[in-house]
């Protein structure tokens, strides 16, 4: 039977009857969190300049990003397991401290209820804060999931919304922090329950003390990891990344079995489109435009690179053995020597995003970086680009445009 003397209303200090909430639980959630967000913050930027987003409009999905866009620098191409290690950091860190927020957020609700609004400026400044923080983390966290999960239910672009989303969150979080860390601390410190807001004035029997509601959260969070870490590995761990659409599942046997991002089918390639007969790669640059069929290309110097796939989603493959041409030898073929310039490549795919893309000259330059059409000994699948694809060390998958039909050389 419900107590008649109960507090109906959500604003009541004896509304909130759990007696685990207390200043000690909350702060040691936000530490976690603090570290935990605060990298996920620095990779997300990290994984943003990996696009070069300045380079060209076909790369970047944020339009009017302004000073916004001070830390981007030249995507470099070493180490050339650069984008794997971060975007496999920021993806499954992100995922492991879902149960982290959502214990944080919990373990402060009453707060979203407190009367009156606001007591003062301070106490005004922070309530702004923790609506803004509280909103730009679950924004964040539920894009973030349902990208990785391909579920793409919200409206408009995946990347603008993260980004400035990111930033909100981010001007939040630093504002809360710095008002909260010093409690925080000597909470940690020196644990006191009295007085406090979150602490209810008529507890509940607890079922559970406070420690054992931390080994909890951090059970969840464990087992998250183990579902999601795999998709950076290759063997029998990959296929414990059940929460990984392409990081997990079976790609198949063979030179060629190792995860596809788009397929053939899913980007409207018709392999008539792609045999020896009907294909040719143009090529553009400052003395002209030359076309090439495949077999001309495979009388070219053809190299060899050992390079992962690693995409946004946060999957990624072991180096494969890739063979093709330089990307650097082609640009020489319409007039640039030792110094080549940026490329604009496109793709036989005709709609979709990334169908084109732009690399800067440090990517062309780098003699790793080819124009491939073999992998681990094999011509490529058409899954995986044939009749040629590009790879680069360190860069997103999405810039390893698949079904190549046109490289045009020169400033973009």
């Amino acid at each position: 039977m419900r107590d008649p003397d109960a507090p109906r209303l959500p604003s009541s200090p004896g509304f909130w009857r759990s007696p685990l909430r207390g200043p000690w639980f909350t702060s040691v959630l936000g530490l976690v969190l603090l570290v935990g967000v605060t990298v996920l913050f620095v990779t997300g930027l990290v994984s943003y300049a990996a696009y070069n987003p300045d380079l060209s409009p076909v790369n970047d999905k944020t339009p009017d990003k302004g000073v916004l866009g001070f830390y981007l620098f030249d995507w470099p191409t070493d180490p050339h397991w650069l984008y794997r290690l971060n975007q496999g950091v920021h993806v499954t860190l992100g995922i492991t401290l879902i149960p982290v927020l959502l214990a944080k957020l919990w373990s402060v609700v009453p707060r979203l209820f407190a009367l009156p609004p606001a007591r003062s400026l301070a106490h005004a400044l922070e309530r702004i804060s923790l609506l803004l923080l509280v909103g730009g983390t679950l924004f964040q966290f539920v894009t973030g999931v349902l990208n990785v999960q391909l579920d793409y239910v919200f409206p408009g672009s995946f990347y603008p919304l993260h980004f400035y989303g990111a930033w909100v969150f981010f001007a939040a979080f630093v504002a809360h922090v710095l008002l909260r860390m010093p409690t925080a601390l000597r909470t940690l410190r020196h644990p006191r329950e009295e007085g406090n807001d979150l602490v209810s004035p008529r507890p509940a029997e607890p079922t559970a003390s406070r420690r054992g509601a931390l080994w909890f959260v951090g059970g969840g969070s464990l087992l998250l990891f183990a579902t999601t870490v795999g998709q950076n590995f290759d063997g029998p761990l990959r296929r414990t990344a059940l929460l990984a659409p392409h990081g997990g599942g079976d790609p198949g046997s063979g030179p060629n079995g190792f995860q596809i991002n788009k397929t053939a089918a899913y980007a409207g390639i018709d392999a008539a489109e792609t045999g020896e007969d009907a294909w040719r790669l143009t090529v553009t640059g400052r003395t002209g435009t030359v076309h090439l069929r495949r077999d001309e290309l495979l009388r070219l110097p053809l190299y060899s690179a050992a390079l992962p796939i690693a995409c946004v989603e946060g999957w990624s493959t072991s180096d494969q053995w890739w063979r093709g041409v330089r990307l650097r030898d082609l640009a020489a073929l319409v007039g640039y020597g030792a110094d080549p310039p940026d490329v604009f490549v496109g793709s036989l795919q005709r709609s979709g995003a990334f169908r084109e893309a732009a690399l800067r000259a440090n990517q062309v330059a780098d003699p790793r970086s080819l124009l491939a059409l073999y992998v681990n000994g094999e011509e490529l699948s058409l899954d995986h680009g044939h009749p040629a694809r590009i790879i680069v060390p360190a860069a997103p998958g999405v810039l390893n445009t698949k079904w190549v039909a046109r490289m045009t050389f020169g400033d973009l």
